[in-house]
């Protein structure tokens, strides 16, 4: 079983506004409402693909509860653990005047020890061998920055195996408890490496990952597609120009690309080149937009994959 861990999740609210003046009355209406969150944009993703999940972690109050009836209206299998706090609402401005997306999230709902705690034992009482569990996205409020650090010692002592995608001190201390797959960004590679990473470095810096016992390190590079390293191999993925809609939730496409390639025992190479094609069919989507199937399929013939 696939399991996406969402612990700040949100509704995500895209406007549309013809520009954006300070001081003046903006016009602007409502393009579309997603459910967000780095995990459970996962899950959405891999439902697109024909892949099973269960979205867990943290809701609250009334927008919590309309986030956990949009999920199950889509399809997603969820087991979710009420809180005291609000769940959070984040809102993206598409500027057509400007053509810029403007994106303001909201910090999240403080979450306590005895939340944070039963967390914890929600995981123990669900992990079971060979299951995967992807921990994605900022922690909310109140979480000990060692919180992925913790999940994913519990769960691989359990013999499940746990994938990351985090940012700061989380990504850090969380790439030390050495889970099974990492998946950062360029900026967030650069955090844990310690430096700038121009392209001749970036053989480099997977080694880094590489060394701190993690099996697999993918790179996220933006439009410049994806490196990825398993320690026998390593290669970049580029994608073909497209004209982007939105980039939210296209890094989490990507990651929903790694899952199902995986599933398959898919070899590295085709790894790659499948979560590029996803990550690239997730920015034609408007708002937090996640990859469809027929997208990827048909972009991944246009990926170009080489070794590093």
């Amino acid at each position: 079983m696939i399991y996406t861990v969402t612990l700040n999740p949100a509704l995500d609210k895209t406007l549309l506004a013809t520009g954006l003046e300070p001081e003046t009355i903006n016009r602007a209406r409502v393009l579309r409402l997603d459910c967000g969150g780095k995990g459970i944009n996962v899950s959405r993703a891999l439902r697109n693909l024909g892949v099973p999940s269960v979205a867990t972690g943290w809701i609250g109050g009334a927008t919590g509860e309309q986030l956990a009836q949009r999920l199950r209206q889509e399809g997603i299998q969820t087991n979710l653990i009420p809180i005291v706090g609000e769940t959070r609402t984040n809102l993206t401005i598409h500027d057509q005047h400007r053509g810029v997306l403007v994106k303001l999230n909201e910090a999240g709902p403080t979450v306590s020890n005895e939340e944070v705690g039963g967390f914890l034992k929600h995981v123990q009482q669900h992990v079971q061998q060979g299951d995967i569990w992807v921990l994605s996205g900022n922690l909310p409020p109140g979480a000990p920055d060692d919180l992925y650090a913790t999940l994913i010692r519990l769960i691989q002592g359990a013999g499940g195996n746990a994938w990351l995608d985090a940012s700061g001190v989380p990504l850090r201390l969380g790439c030390a408890a050495a889970p099974k797959l990492v998946k950062p960004n360029l900026s967030e590679a650069e955090s844990v490496v310690g430096r700038s990473l121009a392209t001749g470095d970036l053989g480099e810096a997977l080694r880094t990952f590489l060394d701190m016992s993690i099996a697999c390190v993918a790179i996220s590079l933006g439009k410049d597609g994806a490196v990825i390293a398993d320690g026998r191999a390593a290669y970049w993925a580029r994608p073909p120009t497209v004209q982007a809609r939105s980039n939210i939730g296209a890094g989490d496409s990507l990651l929903a690309g790694l899952l199902w390639s995986a599933t398959q025992c898919m070899p590295l190479a085709e790894m790659i080149r499948w979560a590029v094609a996803a990550g690239t069919a997730a920015v034609l989507e408007e708002g937090t937009g996640v990859c469809t199937r027929a997208r990827t399929e048909a972009l991944y013939a246009q990926v170009a994959v080489a070794p590093l």
